[in-house]
């Protein structure tokens, strides 16, 4: 570990690091001391010590492929007195073809965040001349995963982890990716664009909104959404508002479990009106294949197999997938992990969330087990991380918000359970317009779901109890 350099901070009246990623800071407005340095030449990190410290270490997670440091969590947390570390997973993002490396590979998958960890906790000793007392971590899509691969692979790290729309088994998802676009390349009439699946979601979410009890614009529970994607089909000499029938045809074959070549089920597909993303294989996409896998930058796509590739990406990168049960150094440590998703993710689906907590469930000895120490928020007309119609803000990676109330803040809810031994019962969701709450709906921990009393105003979270779902329940003995 070396240290490229410490500045001490002292904000008149405010001060933002600038980065390229999305990751934008807030002003921030503490005083602090800011080291910068790298691990093993190429493994950088950033780690914010501030003047008036909490005690605590707050590792914010790094989404995508990385290569940039996450300013966002690190600005809103270290105002609230958390000494709070990152770390661009042991490349920067201008490099080209890192993936062809296999250092890079493995410190991209976990090593880097694990370092971060150790050298963060060994400078804040040395800084404030006491041990941090807790740490935890926070992290959303790839900083999901990252968080995850903390409570698998290195127990002693962090006391609590949030992991949120994690992608549990990344490199299946990323076959599902795959499969879709190439589907659509091949079939140029079939392919859906934006406006496609915002009729399906459109159409879908009418269809099922109200089951819930509450007509919102959101579907609360997809499970019990039943929508005949036929209906959205072309009538003679209807050219808008409708899909054509290879439209139809593709969109129907999206949505369904993923085949392999023999035409078994791989996947648990998408829910009812869960959209995802139009046009040909992303760049992320196409790199992990032709660089992490096959080292090879000429290779070609058409080339692509399921089955096969799926192999060879866990042969090439087996610590890409967070979906180990193993756990109990993390349990018996008192470690204490939350998971949240969004129903409505059109990137890493909620189908891969729902199924790594169910066979965690099975591996701890039941879901009643399992909760005392994780718990899964699943979120309603949620998007990736953030976005869509549904209560979106609750303290989560990148989200808003300056409060350190457990009930609506995830990372406080955390920090209580840990400390105080209370386990979280429900978070206080909103929607934002402008930085004005529209509407508060509550989360609640799984098997549980929200239900509208029938009587109070149904844009606020009082009028709604945490109830246990029987869809919920039924989804993990399948």
């Amino acid at each position: 570990m070396s240290v490229v350099r410490a500045t001490t901070i002292t904000p008149a009246p405010a001060w933002s690091p600038v980065t390229t990623g999305h990751y934008q800071p807030v002003p921030v407005r503490v005083p602090l001391c800011r080291v910068e340095g790298t691990i093993g030449g190429d493994i950088g990190f950033e780690l914010w010590l501030p003047i008036d410290w909490n005690g605590r270490l707050l590792g914010a997670g790094v989404g995508g492929d990385a290569g940039v440091f996450n300013y966002a969590d690190m600005s809103r947390r270290v105002a609230q007195g958390f000494a709070t570390v990152t770390t661009d997973g042991g490349h920067k993002s201008t490099q080209a073809r890192w993936m062809a490396d296999a250092k890079a590979r493995v410190d991209y998958e976990h090593r880097a965040t694990h370092l971060t960890a150790r050298a963060a906790k060994a400078i804040a000793r040395r800084y404030y001349r006491r041990d941090v007392a807790k740490s935890y971590f926070l992290g959303c899509s790839g900083g999901g995963r990252q968080a995850l691969k903390e409570m698998q692979n290195y127990p002693g790290d962090y006391d609590g982890v949030i992991a949120g729309a994690p992608g549990p088994y990344m490199p299946l998802q990323s076959v599902r990716m795959m499969w879709g676009a190439l589907l659509q390349k091949h079939d140029p009439a079939g392919a859906l664009r934006d406006g496609d699946w915002a009729l399906y979601e459109r159409r879908a979410t009418a269809a099922c909104d109200a089951k819930d009890g509450v007509a919102d614009g959101i579907v609360a529970n997809p499970l019990q959404c039943r929508f005949a994607i036929a209906t959205l089909a072309c009538r003679p000499g209807q050219a808008t508002d409708c899909l054509s029938a290879p439209k139809l045809a593709m969109l129907e074959t999206i949505v369904k479990p993923m085949p392999d070549e023999r035409g078994r089920a791989m996947d648990w597909g998408l829910y009812p009106g869960v959209r995802t993303r139009p046009g040909p294989p992303s760049p992320l996409l196409r790199a992990m294949w032709a660089d992490g896998v096959h080292a090879d930058p000429d290779w070609n796509e058409d080339r692509f197999r399921r089955t096969a590739d799926l192999a060879a990406a866990n042969r090439a990168m087996p610590e890409l997938r967070a979906d180990k049960t193993a756990i109990s150094p993390f349990l018996r440590a008192g470690g204490k992990a939350i998971l949240y998703q969004g129903w409505a993710d059109p990137s890493t689906n909620a189908g891969p969330t729902l199924r790594y907590y169910r066979d965690l469930a099975r591996a701890q000895g039941g879901i009643a087990r399992l909760r005392d120490s994780v718990r899964l928020f699943m979120v309603p007309g949620m998007y990736h991380c953030a976005g869509g119609p549904g209560a979106d803000a609750f303290g989560g990676s990148g989200h808003p918000g300056e409060s350190t109330d457990p009930a609506g803040d995830v990372v406080w809810s955390l920090i209580r359970w840990v400390e105080r031994g209370r386990a979280p019962d429900r978070l206080i969701a909103a929607k934002l317009d402008a930085g004005t709450v529209r509407f508060t709906r509550p989360l609640c921990p799984f098997p549980q779901a929200a239900r509208y009393d029938g009587i109070g105003p149904t844009d606020r979270e009082t009028s709604y109890e945490c109830k246990v779902d029987p869809d919920l329940t039924r989804l993990m003995s399948n």
